[in-house]
């Protein structure tokens, strides 16, 4: 399985956050980023601090593809 993190790009455009505000906010390596913008796993840390950033679910943000 893959994960897809469109859901978060979205949801960035509608919050009217930047990539970089994101980084910064939720304490991400540029590498992390990287690997976000690459829809690569990353860990449930992170997730988690994404979406206590953006005030949303890990549903909200992500999402497996087959």
């Amino acid at each position: 399985m893959q994960v897809d993190y469109k859901k978060l790009w979205i949801l960035l455009i509608e919050k009217k956050m930047s990539k970089p505000q994101l980084r910064q906010e939720a304490n991400l390596s540029p590498a992390t980023l990287t690997k976000l913008n690459k829809n690569e796993y990353v860990s449930m840390d992170v997730l988690t601090r994404i979406c206590k950033v953006l005030e949303c679910d890990i549903g909200d943000i992500v999402e497996t593809v087959r």
